[in-house]
Order: C-alpha cells, then structure tokens, then sequence
C-alpha cells in the first residue's frame, strides 16, 4: 500500500528562470513523459516550489509503497542533479542544485499525501 511521503530540494536558479523546471525533470524522472494517464506509473506526486531570490526551494509530496521510498528519493535527486530541462514548448531551463533532505509535511501536504496515495 502506497504511504505519503515529503522530499524537500534547494537549487540556485536566475531570478528570471522558470521555476517550473526543476519540477518538470522530476515529473519526467517519475513518470518518463510530461503526459500520462493517471496515477503515476512508479510514485504519485505533486511539486511544489518557492523562489527567495536566486534559491529555489522545492517540495515534492509524493506517494508510493514504503519500500520505493530511497529510490523515489534517488530518482527526484538525479533529476535535479541533471540542472537542466526542455519543456513541451521547447523552452530550456537551467538551476544548479544544492541539496535536499526527508522532510516533514504540512497538515495540507499530509492531507495531500493521503489523497495521492489513494488512502
């Protein structure tokens, strides 16, 4: 049974760039395309993402069986890790990355979670 889980990420990005990026590279590390029915083929997940000047902190909820968890983890790291995607429009964006750590959920991603994972 899937369980909700938080993966919280730093990168550096231009005060311009689209912070939509990083969470592209992590739908498309997840999932292996911007588009697919649902759920998500190996974790369900919603990401989030705040700009303080050039940093970026990106919180991802995602949902999948307790066992997945490290390779989940592993997948949303080597996708920032790359710094850079193409979205659909041809649009390129670029970040560094800076790190990332477990985290705890707010009450609304908790709740979130819980949606996503089918509970």
């Amino acid at each position: 049974m899937r369980a909700p889980f938080v993966h919280e990420a730093t990168v550096g990005m231009a005060p311009d760039g689209d912070i939509r990026g990083p969470g592209g590279a992590i739908t498309l590390e997840l999932c292996g395309s911007w588009d697919h029915s649902p759920p998500c083929p190996f974790a369900a997940h919603h990401n989030g993402a705040e700009r303080a000047g050039g940093t970026v902190v990106l919180r991802v909820v995602f949902a999948t069986e307790p066992e997945h968890e490290a390779e989940v983890r592993r997948r949303i790291d080597k996708a920032l890790g790359s710094g850079t995607v193409t979205s659909p429009e041809g649009e390129v964006s670029h970040w560094e990355f800076r790190g990332s750590a477990r985290a705890e959920p707010t009450p609304a991603e908790a709740e979130h979670g819980l949606r996503i994972a089918g509970a």
